[in-house]
């Protein structure tokens, strides 16, 4: 991995899905991550999410995304700010042209999105729109797709459960940078058994990690790659 692009459906989920992995490779990889959707206004009605209060909610959860890039050590980002809870609403070609300039833009080689195994609508969506985006032919220096897993969505999903095939190695401290990029969602926390506890991403980390031989690991799925 060179230049990687994480594509994430709303402000946190790069971090539960890759956030050991931007601190692994931090300074030897080039991140971008782009949100394609803003998380809070799924909490309110239809009516009230152009109301200016709902605006500086939305406002105030992207200042917690960038913050918690930058304990990473990411600063090359994008929102996109489509609504919350209601891709399905949106064109899916609207959304595959803006991973479609994204890539052509920073061109990556690896691209990590989200796994069509989640209980999360928009998470489904975006993958099926990074799938479309990304079809052959349509760019030439992308080498692999990866999908990751975010908690309480790809865990919940009991039909259909995300099948990691591919694990990366993590230390304590990267779990700890993990765990302290996300604190900075106040709001998405509370106590165990919640996942999004600081208890349930060191769980899941040694969960991970029984499986690939290692301390802790996060968990991918290769779902496309091109030998050169």
């Amino acid at each position: 991995m060179n230049k990687v692009l994480i594509i994430a459906a709303h402000p946190d989920d790069d971090i539960l899905g890759c956030a050991g992995l931007m601190s692994k490779y931090r300074g030897q990889v080039e991140f971008r991550v782009i949100f394609i959707a803003e998380g809070s206004s799924c909490r309110f009605s239809k009516e009230q999410i152009h109301e200016e209060d709902i605006l500086n909610v939305i406002k105030e959860r992207n200042s917690f995304g960038v913050k918690a890039l930058k304990l990473l050590g990411v600063e090359n980002y994008n929102f996109f700010d489509l609504p919350c809870g209601r891709l399905d609403q949106v064109a899916i070609i609207d959304i595959n042209k803006i991973i479609e300039k994204e890539i052509q833009n920073f061109q990556p080689d690896t691209i990590f999105t989200h796994s069509l195994e989640d209980t999360n609508n928009d998470h489904m969506i975006v993958h099926r729109s990074t799938q479309m985006a990304t079809r052959p032919g349509s760019e030439t220096f992308v080498e692999k797709i990866y999908t990751y897993e975010v908690l309480s969505s790809s865990e919940w999903r009991f039909t259909h459960t995300f099948s990691p095939n591919y694990f990366e190695s993590l230390s304590k401290e990267d779990i700890r940078n993990k765990w302290l990029a996300f604190s900075e969602y106040e709001s998405e926390i509370k106590g165990f058994p919640y996942p999004r506890s600081e208890e349930g991403i060191i769980s899941l980390a040694k969960y991970r990690g029984m499986q690939s031989a290692n301390t802790y690991a996060e968990a991918f799925k290769l779902i496309r790659q091109i030998i050169k």
